[in-house]
Protein backbone atom coordinates (compact mmCIF):
# COMPACT_ATOMS: atom_id res chain seq x y z
CA UNK A 1 0.00 0.00 0.00
CA UNK A 2 1.38 3.44 -1.29
CA UNK A 3 1.86 6.11 1.67
CA UNK A 4 1.62 9.97 0.82
CA UNK A 5 1.93 12.81 3.11
CA UNK A 6 -1.32 15.26 2.40
CA UNK A 7 -1.00 17.25 5.91
CA UNK A 8 -0.37 16.45 9.66
CA UNK A 9 -3.73 16.04 10.68
CA UNK A 10 -4.53 12.85 8.92
CA UNK A 11 -1.03 11.69 9.86
CA UNK A 12 -0.59 9.34 12.56
CA UNK A 13 1.31 10.72 15.31
CA UNK A 14 4.29 7.62 15.17
CA UNK A 15 5.51 8.65 11.91
CA UNK A 16 5.53 11.91 11.99
CA UNK A 17 8.09 11.47 15.18
CA UNK A 18 9.29 8.66 13.22
CA UNK A 19 10.53 11.31 10.12
CA UNK A 20 11.61 13.72 12.75
CA UNK A 21 14.17 11.03 14.20
CA UNK A 22 15.43 10.70 10.74
CA UNK A 23 15.80 13.71 9.95
CA UNK A 24 19.03 13.89 12.29
CA UNK A 25 20.67 11.43 10.11
CA UNK A 26 19.19 13.08 6.85
CA UNK A 27 21.26 16.24 8.19
CA UNK A 28 24.56 14.43 8.36
CA UNK A 29 24.02 14.12 4.53
CA UNK A 30 23.69 17.73 3.87
CA UNK A 31 26.31 19.10 5.93
CA UNK A 32 28.30 16.34 4.45
CA UNK A 33 31.06 17.17 1.46
CA UNK A 34 29.99 13.92 -0.48
CA UNK A 35 25.76 14.66 -0.52
CA UNK A 36 25.16 11.29 -1.87
CA UNK A 37 23.26 8.07 -1.03
CA UNK A 38 21.38 5.58 -2.70
CA UNK A 39 18.24 5.62 -0.71
CA UNK A 40 15.88 6.39 -3.92
CA UNK A 41 17.77 5.05 -6.82
CA UNK A 42 16.00 4.57 -9.54
CA UNK A 43 12.86 6.31 -8.37
CA UNK A 44 11.75 9.59 -9.84
CA UNK A 45 10.55 12.15 -8.23
CA UNK A 46 8.14 15.13 -9.82
CA UNK A 47 7.63 18.15 -7.90
CA UNK A 48 4.31 20.01 -10.15
CA UNK A 49 4.14 23.69 -8.54
CA UNK A 50 0.99 25.64 -9.25
CA UNK A 51 2.06 28.67 -7.05
CA UNK A 52 5.12 29.94 -7.14
CA UNK A 53 8.39 28.77 -4.63
CA UNK A 54 12.23 29.06 -3.62
CA UNK A 55 12.81 27.18 -0.90
CA UNK A 56 10.10 24.24 -0.69
CA UNK A 57 10.83 23.72 -4.42
CA UNK A 58 14.28 23.44 -4.58
CA UNK A 59 14.96 22.23 -1.15
CA UNK A 60 12.41 19.22 -2.71
CA UNK A 61 14.73 18.65 -5.90
CA UNK A 62 18.09 19.06 -3.83
CA UNK A 63 16.45 16.40 -1.63
CA UNK A 64 15.87 14.16 -4.68
CA UNK A 65 19.20 14.36 -5.38
CA UNK A 66 21.03 13.80 -2.90
CA UNK A 67 19.04 10.56 -2.35
CA UNK A 68 20.39 9.40 -6.00
CA UNK A 69 16.92 10.08 -7.56
CA UNK A 70 15.76 11.38 -11.02
CA UNK A 71 14.39 14.57 -10.58
CA UNK A 72 12.04 16.78 -12.68
CA UNK A 73 9.83 20.14 -12.08
CA UNK A 74 7.18 21.45 -13.34
CA UNK A 75 5.24 24.57 -13.23
CA UNK A 76 1.85 25.68 -14.28
CA UNK A 77 3.20 28.56 -16.81
CA UNK A 78 5.96 26.40 -18.50
CA UNK A 79 3.14 23.05 -18.77
CA UNK A 80 -0.39 21.69 -20.72
CA UNK A 81 -1.86 23.84 -18.22
CA UNK A 82 -1.70 27.13 -20.09
CA UNK A 83 -3.16 25.12 -22.37
CA UNK A 84 -5.89 24.35 -20.43
CA UNK A 85 -5.39 21.00 -19.08
CA UNK A 86 -7.19 20.14 -16.37
CA UNK A 87 -5.25 19.43 -12.76
CA UNK A 88 -6.29 15.84 -12.90
CA UNK A 89 -5.31 14.95 -16.47
CA UNK A 90 -2.08 16.46 -15.52
CA UNK A 91 -1.31 14.54 -12.42
CA UNK A 92 -2.36 11.37 -14.07
CA UNK A 93 0.25 12.27 -17.42
CA UNK A 94 3.07 12.49 -14.94
CA UNK A 95 1.67 9.10 -12.97
CA UNK A 96 1.93 7.42 -16.03
CA UNK A 97 5.47 8.61 -17.02
CA UNK A 98 6.90 6.38 -14.30
CA UNK A 99 6.88 8.96 -11.81
CA UNK A 100 7.08 7.16 -7.67
CA UNK A 101 6.92 10.29 -5.68
CA UNK A 102 4.42 13.27 -6.98
CA UNK A 103 4.93 16.93 -4.92
CA UNK A 104 2.54 19.17 -5.30
CA UNK A 105 1.68 22.52 -4.63
CA UNK A 106 -1.80 24.81 -5.47
CA UNK A 107 -3.86 27.54 -4.80
CA UNK A 108 -7.06 25.03 -4.01
CA UNK A 109 -7.16 23.76 -0.69
CA UNK A 110 -7.75 19.88 -0.93
CA UNK A 111 -5.97 19.67 -4.37
CA UNK A 112 -3.14 16.72 -2.71
CA UNK A 113 -6.42 14.95 -1.39
CA UNK A 114 -8.04 15.01 -4.82
CA UNK A 115 -4.99 13.88 -6.85
CA UNK A 116 -3.51 11.15 -4.41
CA UNK A 117 -6.41 8.43 -5.20
CA UNK A 118 -6.21 8.79 -8.97
CA UNK A 119 -2.52 7.92 -8.70
CA UNK A 120 0.27 4.87 -8.45
CA UNK A 121 2.42 7.92 -7.16
CA UNK A 122 3.25 8.55 -3.34
CA UNK A 123 2.15 12.35 -3.33
CA UNK A 124 3.28 14.92 -1.06
CA UNK A 125 1.36 18.14 0.08
CA UNK A 126 3.70 21.01 -0.52
CA UNK A 127 0.78 23.60 0.35
CA UNK A 128 -2.82 23.63 -0.73
CA UNK A 129 -4.36 26.92 -0.95
CA UNK A 130 -5.27 27.75 3.25
CA UNK A 131 -4.95 24.35 4.26
CA UNK A 132 -1.37 23.24 4.96
CA UNK A 133 2.26 22.85 4.74
CA UNK A 134 2.78 19.64 5.72
CA UNK A 135 7.08 19.64 5.89
CA UNK A 136 7.24 23.48 6.69
CA UNK A 137 5.40 22.11 10.24
CA UNK A 138 7.84 19.16 10.56
CA UNK A 139 10.92 21.50 9.47
CA UNK A 140 9.98 23.64 11.96
CA UNK A 141 9.65 20.63 14.81
CA UNK A 142 12.83 19.68 13.86
CA UNK A 143 14.50 22.90 14.26
CA UNK A 144 13.02 23.24 17.69
CA UNK A 145 13.97 19.88 19.04
CA UNK A 146 17.61 20.89 17.59
CA UNK A 147 17.61 24.40 19.88
CA UNK A 148 15.53 22.94 22.92
CA UNK A 149 16.07 19.62 22.94
CA UNK A 150 11.76 18.99 23.21
CA UNK A 151 8.98 20.32 21.99
CA UNK A 152 6.31 18.95 25.25
CA UNK A 153 6.03 21.90 27.38
CA UNK A 154 7.70 24.28 25.73
CA UNK A 155 5.47 27.68 24.44
CA UNK A 156 5.32 28.54 20.85
CA UNK A 157 4.54 32.20 19.69
CA UNK A 158 3.15 32.37 16.30
CA UNK A 159 2.23 35.85 15.30
CA UNK A 160 1.10 37.53 12.25
CA UNK A 161 -1.24 36.74 9.62
CA UNK A 162 -2.67 32.99 11.05
CA UNK A 163 -5.83 33.79 8.47
CA UNK A 164 -4.11 32.51 5.31
CA UNK A 165 -1.60 30.55 6.57
CA UNK A 166 -1.59 26.86 5.91
CA UNK A 167 1.75 27.30 7.77
CA UNK A 168 0.15 28.16 11.04
CA UNK A 169 -2.02 25.64 10.31
CA UNK A 170 0.35 22.51 10.14
CA UNK A 171 2.18 24.04 13.04
CA UNK A 172 -0.61 24.00 15.25
CA UNK A 173 -2.02 20.73 14.68
CA UNK A 174 1.81 19.48 14.90
CA UNK A 175 3.34 20.99 17.82
CA UNK A 176 -0.06 20.90 20.15
CA UNK A 177 -0.01 17.23 19.30
CA UNK A 178 3.40 16.98 20.50
CA UNK A 179 2.48 18.99 23.79
CA UNK A 180 3.95 22.54 22.99
CA UNK A 181 1.33 25.51 24.46
CA UNK A 182 1.21 27.24 21.39
CA UNK A 183 -0.42 31.12 21.33
CA UNK A 184 -1.18 33.07 18.59
CA UNK A 185 -1.52 36.77 17.88
CA UNK A 186 -2.10 39.72 15.42
CA UNK A 187 -4.66 41.98 13.96
CA UNK A 188 -8.33 40.69 14.58
CA UNK A 189 -8.62 40.58 10.81
CA UNK A 190 -6.07 38.19 10.54
CA UNK A 191 -7.25 36.09 12.90
CA UNK A 192 -9.56 32.97 12.41
CA UNK A 193 -12.61 32.85 14.37
CA UNK A 194 -12.68 29.99 16.35
CA UNK A 195 -8.93 28.93 16.59
CA UNK A 196 -9.41 28.78 19.80
CA UNK A 197 -11.13 25.46 19.22
CA UNK A 198 -7.65 23.66 17.88
CA UNK A 199 -6.17 24.06 21.43
CA UNK A 200 -4.28 27.63 21.49
CA UNK A 201 -4.39 30.57 22.93
CA UNK A 202 -5.48 33.82 21.02
CA UNK A 203 -4.70 37.40 21.18
CA UNK A 204 -4.90 40.34 19.51
CA UNK A 205 -1.89 42.11 20.82
CA UNK A 206 1.76 40.27 20.00
CA UNK A 207 3.29 41.37 23.09
CA UNK A 208 0.34 39.44 24.81
CA UNK A 209 1.17 36.17 22.30
CA UNK A 210 4.79 36.41 22.76
CA UNK A 211 4.89 36.62 27.17
CA UNK A 212 7.75 34.07 28.22
CA UNK A 213 7.53 32.50 24.63
CA UNK A 214 10.09 29.77 24.46
CA UNK A 215 9.97 30.14 20.28
CA UNK A 216 8.68 32.93 18.12
CA UNK A 217 7.22 31.98 15.41
CA UNK A 218 6.48 35.11 12.40
CA UNK A 219 4.25 34.52 9.76
CA UNK A 220 4.86 36.38 6.08
CA UNK A 221 1.90 38.62 5.41
CA UNK A 222 0.11 37.21 2.12
CA UNK A 223 -1.18 40.13 0.44
CA UNK A 224 -1.59 37.69 -2.79
CA UNK A 225 -4.55 36.12 -0.34
CA UNK A 226 -5.63 38.83 1.17
CA UNK A 227 -8.62 41.30 0.24
CA UNK A 228 -8.47 45.18 0.73
CA UNK A 229 -9.11 46.46 4.31
CA UNK A 230 -7.69 43.92 6.74
CA UNK A 231 -5.66 46.34 7.73
CA UNK A 232 -4.73 49.98 7.25
CA UNK A 233 -0.98 49.41 5.42
CA UNK A 234 2.11 47.90 5.39
CA UNK A 235 3.40 50.41 7.54
CA UNK A 236 1.21 50.41 9.88
CA UNK A 237 1.03 46.64 10.41
CA UNK A 238 4.52 46.68 11.20
CA UNK A 239 4.26 49.53 13.82
CA UNK A 240 1.74 47.61 15.37
CA UNK A 241 2.50 44.01 14.59
CA UNK A 242 6.01 43.88 13.87
CA UNK A 243 8.58 41.80 15.78
CA UNK A 244 11.25 44.62 16.82
CA UNK A 245 14.06 44.01 19.16
CA UNK A 246 11.72 45.52 21.79
CA UNK A 247 8.53 43.08 21.20
CA UNK A 248 11.21 40.47 21.92
CA UNK A 249 12.19 41.32 25.44
CA UNK A 250 8.20 39.91 26.37
CA UNK A 251 9.70 36.46 25.06
CA UNK A 252 12.30 34.26 27.24
CA UNK A 253 16.00 35.44 26.70
CA UNK A 254 16.80 32.54 25.28
CA UNK A 255 14.24 32.33 22.65
CA UNK A 256 14.92 31.66 18.77
CA UNK A 257 12.88 33.62 16.08
CA UNK A 258 12.11 31.91 13.39
CA UNK A 259 10.35 32.60 10.04
CA UNK A 260 9.04 30.34 6.88
CA UNK A 261 10.51 32.74 4.71
CA UNK A 262 10.71 34.39 2.40
CA UNK A 263 10.85 37.55 4.86
CA UNK A 264 9.67 41.46 4.50
CA UNK A 265 11.92 42.98 6.33
CA UNK A 266 10.82 45.86 8.01
CA UNK A 267 7.07 44.25 7.44
CA UNK A 268 7.32 41.09 9.77
CA UNK A 269 9.93 41.70 11.47
CA UNK A 270 13.08 44.11 11.78
CA UNK A 271 16.49 43.41 10.12
CA UNK A 272 18.10 43.38 13.84
CA UNK A 273 15.87 40.53 14.46
CA UNK A 274 16.11 38.56 11.12
CA UNK A 275 19.84 38.86 11.91
CA UNK A 276 20.22 38.71 15.63
CA UNK A 277 21.41 36.02 17.87
CA UNK A 278 17.86 34.64 18.36
CA UNK A 279 16.94 33.67 14.43
CA UNK A 280 17.30 30.71 13.18
CA UNK A 281 15.78 30.82 9.92
CA UNK A 282 18.83 29.79 7.85
CA UNK A 283 18.92 26.64 9.95
CA UNK A 284 15.06 26.48 9.14
CA UNK A 285 16.03 26.30 5.01
CA UNK A 286 19.20 23.36 6.02
CA UNK A 287 16.73 21.47 7.92
CA UNK A 288 13.89 21.90 5.46
CA UNK A 289 16.25 19.75 3.04
CA UNK A 290 16.86 17.41 5.91
CA UNK A 291 13.12 16.61 6.88
CA UNK A 292 12.08 16.24 3.23
CA UNK A 293 14.57 13.88 2.70
CA UNK A 294 13.41 12.24 5.30
CA UNK A 295 9.98 12.13 4.32
CA UNK A 296 10.58 10.67 0.90
CA UNK A 297 12.84 7.83 2.73
CA UNK A 298 9.27 7.28 4.75
CA UNK A 299 6.91 7.45 1.69
CA UNK A 300 9.14 4.41 0.31
CA UNK A 301 9.15 2.42 3.42
CA UNK A 302 12.78 2.96 4.25
CA UNK A 303 12.66 3.94 7.95
CA UNK A 304 11.32 0.32 8.41
CA UNK A 305 14.31 -1.38 7.12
Amino acid sequence: MKRDLLGIKQTSAEDLLAILSHAKEMKQIVLSQRKRIPNLSGRTVVTLFYENSTRTRLSFELASKYMGANAANITASGSSVAKGESLTDTAETIDRMGTDILIMRHSMSGAPNLIAPLVKASVVNAGDGMNEHPTQALLDAFTILEKKGKIEGLKVAIIGDIYHSRVARSNIYLLTRLGAEVSVGGPATLLPVGLEQLGVKVFKSVHEALVDADVVMCLRIQLERQKSGLFPSVREYNRFFGLDEGRLRFAKPDAIVMHPGPVNRGVEMSTAVIDGAASVIDEQVTNGVAVRMSVMDWLIGGLEK
